[in-house]
């Protein structure tokens, strides 16, 4: 939903979203996933996942127990890629810091939606080191739950954040339990939003990092090459 089209709330997304979504996570490549039980089955939720590759939001769809509208920066809502984007009622974030795209994925959320969300921002290591306080924000904004999501295995030391994995390899999603972050009586909205984003950074940093010792599945340890540098 980008443009003049964002102005439209759609909750929800099209059957054909998940379908690609789960092309990518279960025929290309083989995504073990953990903790799909617990994604709240009805209401506004939130799945805040960590990012190192462009292959993260479409695994992350396949991989989901239920459609996910995700928050998409505006550059990748171009050509043939950006007409699927719509059509699947994702999410535009311009480059002025992405208040509309908040109000939406706010009213997606009051609506019952599941909104998904990169904290990091940018692709990176994937380690969830820093976060924007944008799912803190919609969190403490709509009561709704955050539910921490470790994507890992789509990115490995070496390889551009835009690169494709080779067919069929393992990647693994898990789902944490869900936090419900709450602003207490008497405390100002922005020390309300600087705690709940740490509560939050913390509890992702801590699944991501759990879950790379479980499975084995090392983060990269380098600085993500840009796309093109390959």
């Amino acid at each position: 939903m980008a443009g003049k089209d964002s102005l439209r709330i759609r909750i929800g997304v099209p059957r054909f979203s998940r379908f690609a979504g789960r092309l990518f996570s279960d025929v290309a490549w083989r995504t073990e996933v953990v903790g799909r039980e617990n994604v709240p089955a009805a209401g506004g939720v939130l799945l805040a996942a960590n990012h190192s590759s462009v292959l993260d939001g479409p695994v992350l769809v396949g991989a989901a127990p239920r459609g996910v509208q995700f928050l998409i920066k505006e550059e990748m809502y171009k050509g043939p890629l950006g007409t699927f984007l719509r059509w699947s009622n994702q999410i535009s974030v311009d480059r002025d810091g992405g208040r509309q795209a908040l109000a939406i994925a706010r009213k997606v959320l009051l609506g019952g939606g599941c909104v998904g969300v990169f904290p990091e921002g940018n692709r990176g290591r994937g380690d969830a080191a820093a976060a924007r306080a944008g799912v803190a924000w919609l969190a403490l904004a709509t009561g709704a739950p955050v539910v921490p999501v470790a994507v890992l295995g789509t990115r490995r030391t070496g390889e551009s954040v835009g690169h494709l994995p080779r067919l069929r390899r393992r990647l693994v999603v898990e789902f944490g339990a869900p936090i419900t972050v709450t602003r207490a009586e008497g405390v100002r909205s922005k020390v309300a939003l600087e705690e709940a984003n740490e509560v939050l950074r913390d509890a992702l940093a801590s699944l991501v990092a759990g879950a790379a010792a479980r499975t084995g599945i090392e983060l990269p340890t380098d600085a993500p090459l840009r796309p093109d540098a390959e």
